[in-house]
């Protein structure tokens, strides 16, 4: 499985990672059982999975708790742990990126998570008070400290991002992208790769939409699109599906093996509330694109 270093850190994963949002995420989702959760953590690391992508608002710690539980029977050097955290449970959850907060919660989630120190810890969400280099100096202490190994940002606007890296302690970015959500293109991408940065997309499948399994008559469910728009992504998917067949996968698999091929995305971080969907993510890494095929899924999308 191919592997890339995290910005300018010493963290190394495999491209392909594991969204844990629905792994003990029951403020997020009905009817999870955190025996799925188990088993899908299991799953993931059995097939050569590393990167587990985790955060304190996913079930409001307990996805790191499942995520400890099973890491001990395994080795801990062969796994990669993000988490994130920046809701305060003692100001309604708004976002908290005071340093005393972010130290507070990065010694909470090692707690949680069993272990002595975390590959990727992200702030969560900016605050509107403090400033972000401040943010990312009292990580950086952290990672001098070694209770953890990068230092990330997640849903900061590029400005945000900019600010919070004025002295180079930002390794990894990740935030919402996918081929029906480009904007980080034209910008964000730029800076990234000029300062070295790694990015991770979330909702890589656009909320199931990229799968396949959606028709025209399911436009309600996603109201993000006007009708024209969502005409035009189930044509691009039946598209897909054309390129899908000659390598005998899904869309899903097909889209996620495009994420696998762009060079400016880091690490593909799809969720699975099964340990079947996971072991259907892990065969996108058998669907090589041909750079016909690739260019083909890229100007289908390339409006959005």
């Amino acid at each position: 499985m191919t592997k890339i270093n995290i910005g300018s850190s010493s963290v190394i994963s495999t491209k392909l990672g594991l969204g844990t949002n629905k792994v003990g995420g029951h403020n997020l989702f009905q009817n999870l059982q955190d025996q799925d959760g188990y088993d899908v953590v299991k799953t993931a690391l059995d097939a050569g999975v590393q990167l587990l992508d985790t955060a304190y608002m996913y079930g409001l710690g307990r996805s790191e708790e499942i995520i400890g539980d099973v890491i001990q029977d395994y080795d801990r050097e062969k796994i990669v742990i993000a988490t994130k955290a920046a809701q305060d449970s003692q100001q309604d959850m708004k976002p908290n990126n005071q340093p005393a907060f972010l130290k507070k919660a990065v010694d909470e989630a090692l707690k949680r998570l069993k272990t002595d120190y975390i590959d990727i810890f992200y702030i969560h969400f900016p605050d509107t008070k403090t400033p972000k280099a401040e943010a990312i100096a009292a990580l950086t202490d952290l990672k001098k400290a070694g209770k953890i190994r990068a230092v990330g940002v997640s849903n900061f606007s590029l400005e945000q991002i900019k600010e919070a890296n004025q002295d180079g302690g930002v390794d990894i970015v990740e935030d919402n992208y996918s081929l029906v959500h480009r904007q980080a293109e034209k910008k964000l991408f730029p800076y990234l790769k000029e300062n070295k940065i790694t990015f991770v997309p979330y909702f890589p499948l656009a909320a199931g939409l990229l799968t396949g399994k959606y028709q025209l008559s399911d436009a309600a469910k996603f109201d993000k699109f006007t009708s024209a728009q969502f005409k035009q992504i189930i044509e691009n998917i039946e598209k897909v599906k054309e390129i899908a067949v000659k390598h005998e996968a899904t869309v899903a698999q097909t889209i996620l093996a495009w994420y696998l091929a762009d060079p400016a995305i880091g690490i593909v971080i799809p969720g699975a509330r099964k340990p079947a969907q996971v072991r259907s993510n892990v065969q996108a890494l058998s669907v090589k694109l041909t750079s016909a095929e690739y260019q083909q899924i890229d100007q289908l999308f390339k409006d959005f």
